[in-house]
């Protein structure tokens, strides 16, 4: 099989609009997390949320351009120019129709329909936005992204909920396989920070509500003091590029995307099946795809998403797959600092891993004060450390029992 190499990458993030700014506050152990701005959420019982800050989408594109597009496609368009400059592409190094796009999406554009509604049902239908659908429908990111480069390839929408990204990444790396395309731009965006998302949500009891005073501890991953997630936004974007393809242009090659497994709880539409076994598949999946051993994986980035039902089920899950081997595991979820990202969570964190294998050093999960004991593996509490990484495993869980797993590792 051909092997997948990254060879750029951009992201849109609560806690940095470009990579350095990223990876410095992971590594600084910063927190995200602030009372919403976007609305007013006195009436929510969350009020917080860990928003994109500054950012300003005519850096990335032209400003007309962006007036037509929601926020998750503007998040996603400016994360892939992030990663096409990274990647040194350009139309004279690169076959557009071998190019393709796969991006994962959950939610869409749903400040966009909050709008239109609130037009249709104050005004009738002729005051609505003119561009409310192709604005809110979810594949319009991975539209946006093939226009503005010129892609002729095809431009796919993955929407399997949190899964979304890390789904994405995984129907990239079967393409640069196939041969069905010489470099696929690939990653996961989300904008889901409003009063129709944050309601729903909050009627899940799905949301952290403790912390709305102290909202920098409020995503606390495997700490028995958890109480929900903390919903994120932003979008990460990673050039994937066959390494015939990379090698021939003298790109810089970041990691190999080495393997990628999927499975399916088939068990409730919100809640994981408590044994973990699902997870589990999907972890074995993407090692044996990777032709690696659980020993050959030395950090793991969780999905750990600071809820009461997440966290004991995944690690189950992580022991299920790992075996003996999950005790000498670093582990760590990063959405204790950039909140849950949604559709963008598994890019972002695929992003994280591959930073931790490049710069030897494991993230860590902050706000970890007193573990759950039912949650027992290392966590890297509180502050990263250093480490050599060869391989690393990062495994996204959506609402419906989505399960995916993918593996990146050193190249040489």
């Amino acid at each position: 099989m051909r092997k997948a190499l990254v060879t750029g990458m951009g992201i849109i993030s609560p806690i940095g609009n470009d990579i350095d700014s990223f990876w410095s506050a992971i590594q600084a152990g910063h927190s995200g997390v602030g009372p919403i701005s976007r609305f007013d959420a006195s009436g929510f019982d969350a009020k917080i949320a860990a928003e994109v800050k500054g950012f300003d989408p005519g850096l990335y594109m032209d400003k007309k351009n962006a007036r037509k597009m929601a926020l998750f496609t503007q998040f996603a368009v400016a994360a892939a120019v992030q990663a096409w400059k990274d990647a040194g592409l350009d139309n004279a190094n690169i076959n557009l129709e071998k190019t393709a796009v796969v991006l994962g999406n959950g939610i869409g554009g749903i400040e966009i329909f909050e709008e239109s509604h609130k037009k249709l049902l104050e005004s009738g239908p002729g005051r609505m936005l003119p561009l409310t659908v192709p604005l809110m429908i979810a594949n319009e990111a991975a539209g946006n992204i093939a226009i503005h480069f010129g892609i002729k390839g095809p431009a796919l929408t993955t929407v399997t909920a949190c899964a979304s990204g890390t789904d994405a990444l995984g129907q990239a790396l079967d393409m640069i396989r196939s041969g069905r395309a010489d470099v696929v731009v690939s990653g996961g965006t989300e904008a889901a920070i409003s009063p129709f998302a944050v309601g729903g949500f909050c009627m899940l009891k799905a949301l952290s509500t403790a912390y709305n005073d102290e909202p920098q501890k409020a995503s606390r991953p495997f700490d028995s003091a958890r109480d929900g997630f903390v919903i994120g936004e932003g979008a990460g974007i990673l050039i994937i590029e066959s390494e015939e393809h990379a090698k021939k242009r003298g790109a810089k090659i970041l990691a190999e995307l080495a393997g990628y497994g999927a499975s399916s709880d088939a068990y409730h539409i919100t809640a994981p099946e408590s044994s973990g076994t699902g997870g589990a598949m999907a972890i074995k999946a993407a090692l044996l795809d990777a032709g690696l051993k659980p020993e050959d994986i030395a950090y793991y980035n969780a999905h750990g998403t600071s809820t009461q039902l997440n966290d004991p089920i995944e690690t189950r899950m992580v022991k299920a797959a790992f075996g003996a081997h999950a005790t000498k595991l670093k582990i760590s979820s990063t959405k204790s600092m950039t909140g849950h990202m949604i559709a963008a969570a598994g890019a972002a964190e695929a992003i994280v891993s591959i930073l931790a294998i490049r710069h030897s050093y494991f993230p860590a999960t902050i706000n970890l004060d007193n573990p759950d004991p039912d949650c027992d593996l290392d966590y890297v509490p509180k502050k990263g450390v250093p480490g050599k990484i060869d391989a690393a495993l990062s495994t996204s869980l959506g609402f419906g029992g989505h399960n995916a797993s993918i593996v990146v590792r050193k190249y040489e």
